[in-house]
């Protein structure tokens, strides 16, 4: 993959040196001593915002933000983005339940660059489509190896973050206007704002599903082990430090739920379809504090899980080994930060209708007992919510540090709450909307507080625009979109209904070459550009990363699918090919051109990616 923005800062890197007096080959040339060196380096940064912690959440809202106008710097404290969905933890990317109900917005133009680069899902691959997504927006500086120690504070705001890279030796001290933590863990807590860790008490919100509460205890971190098919079979050994399991340590019913839309989940020992999620451990002592402690215990269990399954008698991992294992555990619940509002059970169950919504969840509420794999019956019980359920921007703000934004696992939520939020595809819608919300504050030189109060609907517009779903309301295009004459058969292209919808296709299905879409207007118009939604194939799940390493069958772009397309206009000297588009495979397109005055616009597609028809959901002239 190219990364122009990254060769632009290597050239101003040496244009540094050479200011500084030193070319490249003079520098590498001299001897450095304790006395014409530094061990350590210090550097300052100037930013507008200041997203802390690099899994889905924070790539979002850099992305976002970068993207309406903001000058971004994102701070990761791992060697590769992506959190909990990268390569070295590998947790599966949930969200919505139900094909029509999938996350678009940015997550999916992330996972349609993945099909595109990385057919055969392989996860280092996947790691640098969320790369690629970053290092080439011109407005975001990325700092990976850097972990966040410390904040500045300028009265109750906070005015900088300081932070160590290992990598490279360097402190930096990184100031900026809005500060967004999607770190999960919520390092920016170092600023005084409010937050809980643990349980709330079923009383304090009415929250019918928690048995118990009013303590620290969360949900616990995970080790996974991927599997590989092999035509061979071999024994395995564990190392003498793992556990060493027998019949006896899973000797216990399982019985089902017989309450419905309630199941209840249990230690899965077969090979099928699983990812080994349950290799769960930490709840009852503090995720923190006690990580290198729970990564261990992690540890002895993963290895002997793989020992009992594979050395079985009854063969149910023949012909199964094991490909990889995880050494960092994947975290679902530490800290969460407390906003104007908190997402709790009620709100998800009720369908979450709120004015100030901005994103959505689907996943169930899926509430893990803190004593996880230790525990000799079921360790996690999952209520169903009826469907999607709305998100507040409110939640994604702190209540006393008006700079404050976040996004992911540390939400504004109670812990049943988050038991249904905490799933990484919602956690990408929330990342999306902090971006897009904490930009739109600076343009209007405000905080988030002032968002909600005067803006909120300019914010649900952008996130809409930008291909966001935002339930129990549709997307209205823009006036000169609805000026135009369209033929009836193309009229659907103009409801706001970006995807398919309880049965009704809302796209228009066009042949290459030969169908064209066409807008015109009475009178003369300027147009500069155009809004495209494509169909990516929402309904198809194997976009998200496999939970067998190994695949030998390429996943491909949907064949539905427009691969090349172009725009004419026509101006007053005929049609005139004003945008053309050779290779593309992403679901939003919003193009641009020069402004050309024209009574009509239409869109041409010139070939699929396979597929008989094209499938176009959108068009809107800009």
């Amino acid at each position: 993959m190219f990364f122009p923005n990254y060769l632009n800062r290597l050239r101003l890197s040496m244009m540094v040196l050479l200011v500084c007096g030193l070319s490249a080959n003079t520098y590498g040339q001299q001897m450095l001593t304790e006395k014409t060196s530094s061990v350590t380096y210090q550097e300052q940064i100037d930013g507008d915002i200041i997203v802390c912690g690099g899994g889905l959440a924070g790539v979002c809202a850099a992305v976002s933000a970068a993207r309406h106008g903001a000058k971004v710097v994102l701070i990761q404290d791992r060697p590769m983005l992506g959190g909990n969905a990268s390569s070295e933890i590998r947790m599966g990317i949930c969200g919505a339940k139900g094909d029509q109900n999938s996350e678009t917005g940015i997550l999916e133009e992330i996972q349609c660059r993945n099909v595109r680069y990385n057919p055969l899902m392989r996860y280092t691959l996947w790691d640098d489509a969320m790369y690629s997504t970053v290092v080439t927006e011109p407005n975001i500086r990325l700092l990976l190896n850097t972990s966040v120690n410390d904040v500045v504070m300028s009265g109750d705001k906070i005015a900088a973050v300081k932070a160590w890279n290992t990598n490279n030796y360097t402190h930096y001290q990184v100031n900026g206007k809005i500060f967004i933590d999607c770190t999960g863990d919520g390092i920016l807590r170092l600023s005084g704002a409010k937050y809980r860790i643990g349980r709330e008490l079923p009383s304090e919100f009415d929250e019918t599903f928690l048995q118990t509460g009013g303590d620290a205890h969360t949900m616990g971190n995970s080790i996974l082990f991927q599997l590989r098919k092999t035509k061979e079979d071999h024994p395995f050994k564990a190392p003498d430090w793992a556990y060493h399991f027998t019949d006896d340590d899973f000797n216990y019913d399982t019985p089902k739920s017989t309450i419905p839309n309630i199941k209840f989940n249990y230690k899965k020992l077969f090979p099928k379809d699983n990812n080994f999620w349950w290799i769960e451990f930490g709840g009852n002592i503090n995720t923190i504090k006690d990580a290198n402690d729970i990564q261990y215990e992690l540890k002895r269990i993963a290895y002997g899980v793989w020992e009992y399954m594979k050395n079985n008698p009854d063969g149910r991992c023949k012909n199964y080994d094991l490909d990889w294992i995880g050494s960092l555990p994947g975290k679902r619940e530490s800290a969460r930060y407390v906003g104007p509002y908190m997402f709790s059970q009620h709100d998800a169950m009720s369908g979450g209708h709120f004015d100030d919504v901005i994103a959505y969840g689907g996943w169930s509420l899926d509430d893990h007992d803190p004593e996880a794999f230790h525990k000799k019956g079921r360790i996690s019980v999952e209520h169903f919510a009826p469907g999607l359920y709305g998100l507040p921007f409110r939640c994604l703000y702190s209540v006393n540090v008006p700079n404050l934004m976040f996004a992911g696992r540390d939400i504004s939520a109670t812990h049943m709450g988050l038991s249904g939020t905490r799933v990484m595809a919602t956690c990408a819608l929330l990342g999306q909307a902090a971006g897009t919300g904490g930009a739109l504050a600076l343009a209007k030189n405000t905080y988030p507080a002032g968002i909600s109060k005067n803006y909120i609907k300019e914010l649900q517009s952008e996130l809409e625009d930008d291909d966001c779903m935002l339930p129990y309301r549709w997307r209205k295009p823009n006036a000169l979109t609805l000026a135009a004459r369209v033929d009836t058969s193309i009229e659907v292209l103009r409801n706001g209904i970006d995807r398919k919808w309880n049965g009704v296709d809302n796209g228009v299905w066009v042949k290459p070459g030969e169908e064209r879409i066409v807008y015109t207007w009475k009178k003369e118009q300027t147009l500069q550009g155009a809004r495209i939604i494509f169909d990516s194939n929402l309904k198809w799940r194997s976009k998200r990363m496999p939970k067998l390493e190994g695949l030998t069958q390429r996943i491909e772009v949907a064949p539905m699918m427009v691969k090349t397309f172009h725009i004419d206009a026509k101006t007053k000297d005929g049609w005139k090919t004003v945008y053309t588009d050779k290779e593309n495979y992403l679901r939003l397109r919003k193009v641009s051109f020069a402004p050309v005055k024209a009574k009509a616009l239409r869109l041409v597609v010139d070939s699929t990616w396979g597929g008989e028809k094209g499938h176009v959901f959108a068009l809107d002239a800009l």
